[in-house]
């Protein structure tokens, strides 16, 4: 295979007479994390070919395909991380995320199959039932002898769970619910597994008993005979053809008054008795239904990981082709590598700096998913904190994968439509992915209700004296910030070079200081628009009259915790030159969301536009000093041709230039030189008639 050319590296890019050089060995190991031999052994079993995507399978072969990986799955024993150890499992929370994130490699659809599987079905009656519940169906869950379906969402309800139409009955005559949708848009919809292969579900439906609805639980319903026809009472449909992941049988199912035990609820948060009393272990509903949903986590958690990784190998794929594929020819004549190209620099190389702050942010987010669901911090707080963050990330991280995907299929032109190349598939499967497991939208506004709530806090904590001073501190940031941000030492005159302009953003803490103050000055905004409107009683009119601006903060939020998480890393970078690398490659990712935001620095005096039009130079100047190290910044991320399985990433675009370089080199079968345009002689004009 042909070797990957690197780029060399410019004087200017000399730092203390030493040329940096990246330790790609090192850098993939940190990215790889806390639970990095995990991951490497998944990344093994994503090489196997029996557990990969095949191109050009119809949707039946490709779901049946599917279904024959998740038994090599149980197999490999994979499928135990994050089970207990008296069913045979190793209970390691983080571990399991970690391994199910490097799937993706392999098949989207596999993926995501067994997520619904083990990660879904078997979590939920893990987490949400008791140790009979554990007894009665894990084993049969872990070794897939029983494929299961999570049944949450419905036709009419998706990200909205508390106003579900499925309900629960109770009848104590029997001891038993009685499961019904009582409308067409209470079907349940979108359903992995429930299209073919699911034998049972766990419904989540209102529970209801002595005329009293205590809201959404979860019920253990058997759907199928293992033979595949429907129970009594139960039906569904298929939901055909997807734009992605078609290895995975989603359906629709229905219930006509389906009886089931009264054991069958899953328990652990709120019970009903024989007599029908229903009790609970937390008396506010609210918050139960929070605890319920929490449980189930993982999954945000684990998406934000794969949308990562599917971005990652995107862009792995479009460097690497970048820097083989020739066009136009230059001023020496030969023709250019894609990747020397501004433009083409400009559309990748920021985006790898955006990968690796959403690495590193995930890997903060997998720790603390691990240290709550482990025990080793189970406290409210830290479920709420997992919650918001798992709330903030997931979203970035997921358009952002679409977004890489597609500037990655189109940096790579015709190529990049091949379906050989992978691009156009791995953007198919991960559309779906700021969809399902919470809506994007939803999930940020349920992290922006978080941050107002932490204003509320502050104010109901603060005397007069506290708010007196809160408030001059608004009036003297307003006095500071009218001529252009004079916190920073921007005067009207400093109209000098380039890096004067950009030397005190430049410093770590005055990113910070800008990324901080536009999540803090916008959320206080909100909070005084929603604190005048609950005075004068119109609160749900005036949430949604600043729901965009609501989003825009938590996405604000979200970009801050990513940059702050880069910022961390820096500090476990040991070998000087990659530190030096990495600190341009994050001072690219806070200057990029700077310049993302301009118009809101500018109107809110945070900027100058003459600094302003300093950021977007200083940017140039990052991509340009970082483009040499464009090709080891994306083979730390680790994935072999194995792996990638695109022909234009296995050296094979290299093999062509150089074959038709030696053609044109070689004066024995050399083209005829090309005419002149200043030379041609000029055509004559007909005579007059």
């Amino acid at each position: 295979m042909a070797q990957i050319k690197r780029k060399a590296v410019p004087a200017a890019d000399v730092v203390g007479g030493v040329t940096p050089h990246v330790d790609v060995a090192t850098l993939g190991r940190q990215l790889l994390g806390r639970w990095a031999d995990i991951r490497l052994a998944s990344r093994a079993l994503a090489a196997n070919p029996d557990m990969q995507g095949v191109l050009g399978l119809s949707k039946d072969e490709h779901r049946e395909r599917v279904l024959g990986q998740l038994k090599l799955l149980v197999k490999n024993g994979q499928v135990k991380l994050a089970f207990p150890a008296e069913f045979g499992g190793l209970a390691d929370h983080g571990g399991n995320l970690a391994a199910f994130e490097e799937l993706v490699a392999a098949d989207p659809s596999m993926q995501i199959k067994s997520g619904v599987q083990w990660g879904l079905f078997g979590a939920a009656i893990m987490h949400l039932g008791t140790a009979e519940h554990h007894k009665r169906w894990l084993a049969d869950a872990m070794s897939l002898k029983l494929p299961g379906i999570y049944a949450m969402t419905e036709t009419g309800h998706g990200s909205d769970v508390a106003a579900i139409g499925t309900t629960a009955e109770y009848d104590p005559a029997t001891q038993e619910f009685v499961i019904n949708t009582p409308f067409r848009a209470a079907w349940k919809d979108y359903l992995g597994n429930a299209a073919l292969h699911g034998q049972a579900a766990v419904v989540f439906a209102q529970l209801i008993t002595n005329d009293v609805n205590y809201g959404v639980h979860a019920f253990f319903v058997p759907v199928r005979t293992p033979k595949g026809n429907f129970l009594p009472g139960i039906g569904g449909e298929d939901d055909g053809l997807k734009g992605g992941l078609n290895g995975i049988d989603n359906g629709r199912l229905h219930f006509d008054h389906v009886r089931i035990p009264r054991t069958n609820l899953l328990n652990r948060y709120g019970d009903v008795a024989e007599d029908g009393t229903y009790s609970s272990p937390i008396a506010s509903p609210g918050r139960r239904f929070f605890t319920m949903l929490g449980t189930l986590v993982q999954g945000r958690v684990s998406l934000d990981g794969a949308a990562i990784n599917a971005a990652k190998m995107g862009l792995q794929i479009a460097v690497t082709y970048g820097n083989q594929r020739r066009q136009f020819a230059g001023d020496s004549g030969e023709e250019t590598v894609l990747l020397d190209y501004q433009r083409h620099q400009r559309r990748l190389i920021p985006r790898i700096a955006t990968a690796y702050a959403q690495a590193f942010a995930h890997e903060l987010l997998l720790q603390k998913f691990h240290a709550v669901f482990s025990g080793e911090e189970d406290t409210d707080d830290a479920r709420q904190d997992l919650e918001t963050l798992a709330a903030a990330l997931k979203p970035l991280s997921t358009w952002n994968a679409l977004d890489t995907l597609q500037e990655a299929r189109e940096a790579c032109g015709g190529q990049g439509f091949l379906a050989e190349n992978r691009l156009v598939g791995l953007r198919a499967d991960l559309d779906i992915y700021v969809t399902f497991e919470g809506d994007n939208n939803v999930l940020l506004q349920l992290v922006a209700k978080r941050l107002l709530n932490d204003v509320s806090d502050t104010f109901r904590e603060a005397g007069p004296a506290a708010l007196a001073k809160l408030a001059l501190e608004n009036a003297v940031d307003r006095t500071l910030t009218s001529s252009g941000l004079q916190r920073l030492g921007q005067t009207v005159v400093d109209l000098g070079a380039t890096s004067r302009s950009v030397e005190n953003l430049r410093q770590s803490d005055m990113q910070r200081a800008l990324l901080t103050e536009r999540v803090e000055q916008m959320v206080m905004s909100i909070a005084a628009a929603l604190r005048h409107a609950k005075k004068e009683g119109r609160v749900a009119a005036a949430f949604n009259e600043h729901q965009s601006a609501l989003i825009e903060a938590a996405i604000a939020h979200g970009e801050l915790l990513q940059w702050e998480a880069f910022t961390a890393a820096l500090d476990e970078v040991h070998d000087p030159d990659t530190h030096i690398v990495l600190t341009w490659l994050r001072d690219l990712f806070g200057f990029g969301l700077i310049e993302k935001h301009a118009a809101w620095y500018l109107m809110s005096s945070r900027l100058s536009s003459h600094r302003a039009m300093a950021v977007t130079a200083y940017i140039d100047r990052l991509i340009a000093r970082l483009r040499p190290h464009a090709q080891d910044l994306v083979d730390a991320f680790g994935y072999g041709p194995e792996h990638l399985r695109a022909p234009i990433a296995s050296g094979e675009e290299a093999d062509r230039q150089d074959e038709a370089r030696a053609y044109f080199a070689d004066p024995s079968r050399r083209f005829p030189p090309k005419e002149s345009v200043a030379t041609k002689p000029k055509a004559k004009k007909p005579a007059a008639e």
